[in-house]
């Protein structure tokens, strides 16, 4: 079967890359012929919750080729990006966008731009939140805070030795 989109854009931290982000991953590789992703600069993440816990870029991107490398894609570019927006208001053979439903905002903000610059917005591709055992979804920042693992499982409370 053929893919829905010639080029499609996803973007995002991916620190502590966990089952939230491969499902995004997953879904652009799904629709897309060619993914560009974006990846976030290390400026971007110093507003992030625990952000003296994210992994600096070269190890946020090793981990990410890593993961392209084992599901076996190829077609792909990966480019730093150093606002919400990225290189997605500049390419116009973008055809589609793929979102979680949390981030779904930043693609009608893409989206917003792109028009501003007299280009058609993109398609959204949304996916679902990825659940957690703990709680609502699966985040990095839940991860960071050492309560859950890349699957979503609690983390057991590490006991203190008292002697």
């Amino acid at each position: 079967m053929g893919k829905k989109y010639r080029k499609v854009v996803v973007g995002g931290t991916f620190d502590r890359l966990h089952l939230g982000h491969k499902a995004l991953l997953r879904k652009a590789f799904d629709v897309g012929k060619y993914v560009y992703i974006g990846l976030t600069a290390d400026e971007m993440v110093r507003s992030k919750p625990y952000a003296e816990k994210v992994l600096p870029y070269g190890l946020r991107l090793r981990d990410l080729i890593k993961f392209l490398a084992v599901n076996g894609y190829s077609n792909y570019r990966i480019l730093k990006i150093h606002t919400a927006i990225g290189f997605a208001a500049e390419l116009r053979s973008l055809e589609a966008i793929v979102v979680s439903e949390e981030t779904y905002k930043g693609a009608l903000i893409v989206n917003s731009a792109r028009e501003e610059r007299g280009m058609r917005p993109l398609k959204i591709v949304t996916i679902g939140i990825v659940k957690s055992s703990l709680g609502p979804r699966i985040s990095s920042s839940l991860i960071r805070a050492g309560l859950i693992d890349p699957f979503g499982n609690p983390l057991k409370a590490r006991k203190t030795f008292k002697g």
